[in-house]
């Protein structure tokens, strides 16, 4: 029950009852399907990406408190970021969810989700949107290769 505390706390409760960047934005450069079927969580990321940098990003949908709280996180973070900088923020958020990865952070976002690593059934829905964007960074990556 302590444990359970400790993930459902301050900034998943606040996020999970006003999520942040949280729209349907129909015509949207990209959308991305996050979907885990194991629990039903099914949100759409939405990006325009302009001149190298997320011109802005929002996602919409459903989930538990957790991967709502976590994909209003990763919209808050990338707002304006440059391209080159995208993968290396989503690379170091999902690492953490690694077996044998680091369990502190001086991000105090991040180290909100850190507790999800002690419930296997919560670490899919910390990472789900992050995931989403990591794969469609790497597909973008693959096609870049392979176009050269």
């Amino acid at each position: 029950m302590e444990k359970a505390k400790r993930l459902y706390q301050g900034l998943i409760l606040e996020y999970n009852r006003s999520p942040l960047y949280f729209e349907k934005r129909e015509g949207a450069g990209v959308e991305l399907e996050a979907w885990n079927p194991v629990c039903g969580d099914k949100f759409k990321l939405y990006l325009d990406l302009n001149a190298g940098k997320v011109e802005q990003a929002s996602f919409h949908g459903y989930g538990c408190a957790v991967s709502k709280a976590s994909a209003s996180v990763l919209m808050k973070k990338i707002q304006g970021l440059p391209m080159e900088d995208l993968a290396a923020l989503v690379d170091d958020f999902l690492a953490h969810f690694q077996v044998g990865a680091v369990t502190e952070t001086s991000d105090p976002e991040l180290a909100a989700f850190l507790p999800a690593r002690e419930f296997p059934g919560r670490l899919r829905c910390a990472t789900l949107a992050w995931e989403a964007l990591a794969d469609y960074l790497q597909q973008g990556t693959a096609a870049q290769t392979a176009g050269h």
